[in-house]
């Protein structure tokens, strides 16, 4: 798989200056905690799930949640789980089916290991699950659970712990949790893919939801915890994990002032009209608000409820023909011993001690999503992508 695989060849090669490489679920954890991207949840209860996987998956989806707890009712659980058993050994029965990352969200322990056993060969379509309400306490037993699970079935399972409870949110707590998620973390880290951040839950527990002209950045109180959970967790000197961006709620807003750059993309190609109502039937301006501050806050990828935040997150996600130039000037061989230089762009000062951490993250974005042509912006990767 790969990311804007979905599209022809000879467009890449117009959009890209280095396109996106090739990954597996068996690639290194490193490399596929950076390509999750835009991760899509939908509920374990759909009745025709494997088809919608890759349905999604040939549109350009790279990772996929199959949930079993918030999204369905606790009455469904069972029937839920029977729907998963069906649909993997459904999608592992198509011998050309090329799924992408599947991850289960389970709601306890135990689900793990019986999930695991029943999926049978199916569970070679799975590569683990996502943890809920991820403290110390409640996450030892999920990742030990995770851990007996891999070793009964000889599959490489991964955790993605969602940091989402109250003790984390509330001032007086947060700090001793996330020393202990910090902890409970680092004794799993081979286990552990990236953390997940539960935003809705964060604005449940005081009562508030953002409207769709805010990003989770104006919420002072959500802020304030995403900021000290990257500070804690998602630190560039090798002891952080990748933490991914909150989840966009909203799906459908009056006309913005998007549709104007829309219509003189060079890759709409007689189809302006199509795509421009593709766009202005989905809220547009907020989710890239929240995408680019996710990334100017140390988050990569995001959680997405709606097929249609998919490509805005990914085509957020390539990096520019100007990151890119910066990047591999800071990391020259030659500039080991550091010191300030104009960039190539001439527009900026580029120091090669302070800005090797980001250089280091952007070549491992631009390894996955690749990097654009110097003429091609976010306009041209989104047409491109929802064309293809």
């Amino acid at each position: 798989m790969r990311h804007f695989g979905h599209i022809a060849p000879e467009v890449r090669q117009r959009l890209f200056h280095r396109e996106p490489c090739d990954f597996t679920a068996d690639s290194s954890p490193r490399l596929l905690a950076a390509a999750l991207g835009a991760t899509l949840y939908s509920p374990a209860t759909r009745p025709r799930l494997a088809d919608d996987i890759l349905k999604q998956a040939g549109r350009g989806v790279i990772s996929m949640v199959l949930c079993l707890e918030d999204s369905i009712d606790d009455a469904e659980v069972v029937g839920a789980e029977e729907n998963l058993v069906r649909q993997f050994a459904d999608l592992a029965a198509r011998k050309d089916a090329k799924p992408p990352l599947l991850f289960i969200r389970v709601r306890t322990p135990e689900q793990i290991a019986d999930l695991a056993q029943r999926l049978g060969d199916g569970i070679r379509l799975l590569s683990g699950f996502v943890l809920p309400k991820f403290t110390e306490e409640r996450g030892v037993p999920f990742l030990e659970s995770l851990s007996a699970a891999e070793a009964a079935t000889g599959r490489r399972l991964f955790a993605m712990p969602v940091l989402e409870s109250p003790e984390l949110l509330h001032l007086e707590s947060r700090t001793e949790n996330l020393a202990g998620i910090a902890r409970t973390v680092d004794k799993y880290r081979e286990r552990v893919l990236a953390l997940r951040l539960g935003v809705t839950d964060f604005c449940s527990a005081y009562g508030l939801r953002r409207p769709p002209h805010m990003t989770a950045y104006d919420v002072h109180i959500v802020a304030s915890v995403i900021a000290d959970v990257v500070n804690v967790l998602g630190r560039a000197d090798g002891t952080g994990f990748t933490v991914t961006g909150p989840v966009w709620e909203y799906f459908r807003v009056q006309e913005r002032m998007f549709k104007p750059q829309l219509r003189r993309s060079p890759f709409l190609e007689g189809r302006a009209e199509e795509l421009r109502q593709a766009l202005i039937e989905h809220d547009i301006d907020g989710l890239l608000r929240e995408i680019e501050l996710d990334r100017a806050n140390g988050l990569l990828g995001k959680t997405c409820i709606h097929p249609s935040h998919v490509l805005p997150v990914h085509a957020l996600s390539v990096v520019s023909h100007e990151e890119f130039s910066d990047a591999e000037d800071i990391l020259r061989p030659e500039r080991g011993g550091g010191g300030v230089m104009r960039s190539a762009y001439t527009n900026k000062m580029n120091e090669v001690k302070p800005h090797r951490a980001w250089a280091e993250r952007t070549l491992q974005r631009a390894e996955v999503f690749g990097v654009a042509r110097e003429d091609i912006g976010f306009v041209e990767l989104l047409t491109a992508g929802l064309s293809g």
